[in-house]
C-alpha cells in the first residue's frame, strides 16, 4: 500500500468499504508529481527497450524532471495521449515465439502511476486463491497451496487453459468490471485509451478490438480484474481452485466433482466470451502415472513433483548458450557466469524429484569438459571416461561450480 498516495482517510474508507463501492476522484493522485516520480523509479529499475518513439530509459533519465513535469501537466490538463505499442516476437522453447508489446517509456510511467493508485481498490476484493502479479504473492505461494491440497486428498485435478487469454479479453465486459469500483471518468478514459492503443509490427499497424496489450504494465492487473468473478464463482460452489493469472487448476476429491467443476468453468468461460483450449484442458487423477498435470513449470504426477519438459529444455538451452565450445574464456570466468543462473533455477525447482539434479549437473559438467577439450586442442568429441579422469567432478567444485545434487542433499538432511 502506497501511503504517499493513499491518505489515512482514504485507507479507512478502503478498509470499511467506500460509499456505493465506487471511487470518484482518483486522477489527481495519478498526476501528482510524487506519484509519477515513484512510478518512474519503478520503470527505470525494470529497464526494458524503447517504444515506438525510440526514447530509451537512458534518454529519459538524462532529463527526467522536465519530462515528469510535462507528463504531470498533460495529465492534469487532459492532454495526455497514449502512443502506439511496438510489438516484437520473443523466442520460446521449441522454436516458437510469443508476441510482446513494448509501450513507450512515458506510457509505462503513466501506467505504473495508475496501477499504484487503483491496485489497492481491487486488492481489497481479490481472493486468496489468486496469486499471479499481486503484491506479496508469487509462484511459490501458488505451488505451496497446490501441494497442500494434494496432500489433503484433492488429487482429481481440472487443468484448464484459456486460449489466447490476454489477447481475447472483451473490452466492454472488462470496462464494466472496472466501473463497478471506479467512476472517475478521466481515469477510466486513460484505461480505455491503453486498450485501444494501435499496435505496430514492422510495416503493419492495427487497432485491437479485444485483449490487453501483452508487455503493458497495467495488463496483469486488468487480467486479474476480469477473472475475479470466476474466483468468486468457484469459491461460492466450494471448489479448491488455485490461479496464477490465466493459469489455474481446480483440485477435487473425486472424479465426479472434477467433471462438475469443469462444466462450471466451461459455462463461465462461454458467458464471458473466452475460450478454453481443447487440447490443453483436461481432468486426471494425478496419483496415476500418465494423468498428471502441469502448473507453473512443474509436473505433478504419481505422488511426485517433476520439472516439466519445457522448463528442463529451456534451462538446458540457456546452459548451451553460455557454454559454446569456442568460448575463449577461462573456466573460472565461465563458472562465475553460470553459477547465478544455476542457483536461481535450483532455488525455484528445488522441490522437484531428486533424480532431476544429478542428470542436470552431469549435463553442465559435460558442456564444460567439451570447452576444456577444445581449449587444449584435443581431437574429436573425446571419450567420456577419459575426460572424467582428466577433469573429475571435484575439479569443477574446486573452481566454484554450484552443484544442485549436493545442495538438494544438504537441504534434505537439514529437513
Amino acid at each position: 500500500m502506497d501511503r504517499a498516495i493513499w491518505s489515512e482517510r482514504m485507507l479507512a474508507a478502503l478498509g470499511n468499504g467506500v460509499k456505493g463501492s465506487k471511487w470518484f476522484s482518483l486522477i489527481d493522485k495519478v498526476y501528482r508529481l510524487s506519484t509519477l516520480q515513484a512510478a518512474w523509479e519503478q520503470v527505470k529499475a525494470n529497464q526494458g527497450a524503447a517504444g515506438i518513439d525510440r526514447q530509451s530509459i537512458e534518454a529519459f533519465a538524462a532529463n527526467e524532471q522536465v519530462y515528469l513535469s510535462e507528463l504531470a501537466k498533460d495529465l492534469e490538463q487532459g492532454k495526455y495521449q497514449a502512443q502506439a505499442v511496438r510489438r516484437v516476437d520473443i523466442p520460446k522453447a521449441g522454436g516458437k515465439t510469443r508476441p510482446l508489446g513494448i509501450p513507450t517509456v512515458k506510457d509505462r510511467i503513466v501506467q505504473t502511476a495508475v496501477k499504484r493508485v487503483i491496485e489497492p481498490i481491487f486488492e481489497r476484493e481479490f481472493l486468496p486463491m489468486s496469486h499471479g502479479f499481486r503484491p506479496g504473492r508469487g509462484c511459490k505461494d501458488a505451488l505451496r497451496e497446490v501441494d497442500g491440497y494434494l496432500k489433503g486428498g484433492y488429487t482429481h485435478v481440472v487443468d484448464a487453459d484459456l486460449k489466447g487469454y490476454f489477447d481475447s479479453i472483451p473490452h466492454k465486459l472488462l470496462k464494466e468490471r472496472i466501473e463497478e469500483h471506479i467512476s472517475d471518468g478521466r481515469l477510466l478514459e486513460l484505461l480505455a485509451g491503453w486498450l485501444r492503443q494501435d499496435i505496430v509490427k514492422g510495416l503493419q499497424r492495427w487497432t485491437p478490438t479485444g485483449g490487453t496489450p501483452q508487455g503493458a504494465v497495467i495488463s496483469p492487473l486488468l487480467a486479474n480484474i476480469y477473472l475475479h468473478p470466476l474466483d468468486q464463482r468457484m469459491l461460492k460452489l466450494g471448489y479448491k481452485m488455485v490461479r496464477y493469472a490465466d493459469d489455474f487448476v481446480i483440485l477435487c476429491q473425486s472424479a465426479e466433482r472434477a467433471h462438475a467443476a469443469l462444466e462450471e468453468v466451461k459455462a463461465w468461460v462461454a458467458e464471458n466470451d473466452l475460450t478454453l483450449h481443447p487440447d490443453k484442458t483436461h481432468i486426471g487423477d494425478c496419483q496415476i502415472e500418465g494423468q498428471g498435470f502441469e502448473f507453473l513449470g512443474y509436473r505433478f504426477e504419481a505422488g511426485k513433483r517433476w520439472v516439466r519438459k519445457k522448463s528442463l529444455q529451456g534451462f538446458k538451452d540457456k546452459i548451451r548458450e553460455k557454454t559454446g565450445r569456442t568460448r575463449g574464456e577461462s573456466l573460472r570466468v565461465i563458472v562465475a557466469d553460470l553459477t547465478p543462473m544455476i542457483r536461481g533455477w535450483y532455488g525455484y525447482f528445488k522441490h522437484a524429484y531428486r533424480s532431476t539434479f544429478p542428470d542436470l549437473d552431469g549435463f553442465i559438467r559435460r558442456r564444460l569438459r567439451s570447452i576444456l577439450r577444445k581449449q587444449q586442442k584435443r581431437p574429436g568429441m573425446g571419450l567420456c571416461h577419459a575426460d572424467h579422469r582428466r577433469w573429475p567432478n571435484a575439479y569443477f567444485a574446486q573452481r566454484g561450480l554450484f552443484t544442485m545434487t549436493q545442495a538438494h542433499k544438504t537441504a534434505s538432511q537439514s529437513r
